[in-house]
């Protein structure tokens, strides 16, 4: 299984010529509920492939497990290393989103994962880069 990563947030807000980027980077995204299930999915012509999804629903399936069981709170983001691409879980108010990214070769700043934080739906539902899977 690819390595679970947890870590805080800096407060400094990305430029948008940054979130302009961020977004490029994006090639699938999946929204769970606050369970873990998996309710929505979007591809983009880079990436049809679905399998990472898995991936996710087993990884907050294992957060949830440690979260009970060693009685942890704070639950802020999780990155999931693939070979060719890395996925960022966040939890948002009503639901998790999980945005499938081409890989970087250094680690994913701070600034992206705040934006991931405060990404919303209708920006996938609205950009024709995103298709319903």
């Amino acid at each position: 299984m690819p390595p679970l990563s947890d870590a805080g947030l800096k407060t400094s807000l990305p430029a948008t010529d940054s979130a302009m980027s961020y977004a490029d980077d994006i090639v699938g995204a999946a929204i769970f509920d606050l369970n873990g299930l998996p309710k929505e999915y979007y591809t983009t012509a880079d990436s049809s492939n679905m399998s990472w999804v898995q991936t996710i629903f087993q990884a907050l399936g294992l957060r949830s497990l440690l979260m009970s069981s060693l009685q942890l709170e704070g639950f802020r983001h999780a990155t999931i290393y693939g070979t060719e691409y890395c996925a960022v879980v966040v939890k948002q108010r009503a639901y998790y989103t999980a945005l499938l990214l081409k890989q970087r070769d250094d680690a994913i700043p701070d600034a992206m994962i705040q934006w991931v934080q405060t990404f919303q739906l209708s920006e996938l539902r609205a950009n024709p880069r995103f298709k319903v899977a």
